[in-house]
């Protein structure tokens, strides 16, 4: 029974509403049955361009609040209750979201999907006082200068080195090309970091940006095509993403497509079913990882039908589905370190947190960035629109 209510409860929260009971605008407090409460923040997009991103990480927090929801903290058990905030995958929007969940009193702060929206909202949780675990916020910018932001991804220059290096291993590159959306801090910093590793190796880019609600690309995959570019890396939103790989097929682009942790979707996956593109994509966890939370994570989908919506309609697994799941995992440990729900001493207590999660170990520096030193790198198998294990790659 109890667990049943916990997958009832995490259906209704996939809503994006802010659902809340007990004591309203304080860590913890006594439910309708009695029960001690902690709230867990959920700062994440489940509407505009990035939700089917934000809707897979939260569906992976949810699915460990299924699997363990409670906590047991200074010798008493808590219910955790998930209280979901929707950034609306805008800047704009992401500060009221932000302080929604600081009115709601929660303890601490999971997300966000998108690093835009991420350092949109860290002030306000920097100014409240508010510890945050970014989930794959991956912008360096999201931890500097905000000593609540942790995050438990790798970084955007690790990756951008990570992705440059395997264009010149596998394929020989010698000409990038490089599109990212014009003022879009994700993309264009991945873009920068693309392009110093890689013409630090003696490799030559052509570099363009497209306006923001572009939706036609032929003309920059033409210029590619035209330019002998050896890769397209287009380090873009999922909306984007899968503009560009069906324009690219249509257009008979035979670059491979190189793309960030954004691109490991299925809806991107989907795009290049059935197509000749070569896309390979950079990221956090590659199913089969760990079988036990695959198979777990796949039951809870399919048994699910508001979890199934939530992932795009199927069951693959996505890498930011692995990562949302961790990330509540070591909010638990937070809690547990500080021997208290409240925020300040969860905070305290976050730097010397250490998990193994299903993404692998996780550990924080002295900046509250991950200490990580591999990506996996997968690739779309267009036949039948899965993914598969291309190589695990370190920097360098």
């Amino acid at each position: 029974m109890k667990k049943f209510l916990a997958l009832a409860l995490s259906g209704v929260m996939m809503l994006g509403l802010l659902v809340g009971c007990g004591q309203t605008g304080t860590t913890s407090g006594s439910g309708e049955t009695g029960d001690k409460i902690v709230k867990i923040g959920v700062y994440e997009p489940t509407s505009g361009d990035s939700a089917s991103g934000g809707k897979k990480e939260v569906l992976g927090m949810q699915y460990a609040n299924a699997e363990t929801p409670t906590v047991t903290v200074n010798g008493e058990e808590y219910k955790v209750e998930l209280v979901i905030s929707d950034n609306g995958s805008s800047t704009d929007k992401a500060p009221t979201a932000a302080s929604n969940l600081v009115d709601a009193g929660v303890a601490l702060v999971l997300g966000s999907y998108g690093s835009g929206v991420s350092m949109a909202g860290g002030p306000i949780f920097n100014d409240a006082g508010l510890a945050a675990i970014g989930v794959t916020c991956t912008n360096p910018n999201v931890t500097a200068g905000n000593d609540y932001y942790y995050r438990i991804c790798f970084l955007d220059n690790f990756q951008a080195e990570v992705l440059a290096n395997f264009a010149m291993d596998k394929f020989d590159a010698d000409v990038a090309y490089l599109l990212g959306e014009t003022g879009n801090e994700y993309d264009q910093g991945l873009v920068a970091f693309f392009e110093q590793v890689f013409t630090a190796a003696g490799g030559t880019v052509i570099k363009k940006s497209f306006p923001t609600n572009n939706s036609d690309f032929t003309t920059y995959l033409n210029e590619a095509k035209d330019a002998g570019a050896d890769v397209i890396f287009t380090p873009v939103s999922i909306a984007y993403a899968t503009q560009i790989v069906t324009q690219a097929a249509s257009l008979g682009i035979t670059a491979p497509i190189l793309g960030s942790d954004t691109l490991d979707d299925n809806m991107v996956l989907e795009a290049a079913k059935g197509t000749d593109i070569q896309l390979f994509v950079s990221t956090f966890y590659q199913e089969g990882g760990s079988p036990e939370f695959d198979a777990g994570i796949k039951n809870y989908i399919n048994t699910n039908s508001t979890a199934k919506d939530s992932n795009g309609g199927n069951d693959t697994i996505s890498a930011v589905t692995a990562m949302g799941y961790d990330a509540y995992y070591v909010a638990l440990e937070a809690m547990k370190a500080a021997n208290s729900v409240e925020p300040e001493a969860i905070k305290a207590a976050l730097s010397g947190v250490t998990y193994t999660g299903v993404s692998g170990a996780i550990a924080f520096d002295e900046i509250g960035d991950a200490i990580r030193d591999t990506a996996y790198i997968k690739t779309a198998k267009t036949a039948d629109g899965t993914w598969a294990l291309e190589t695990v790659q370190k920097a360098g």
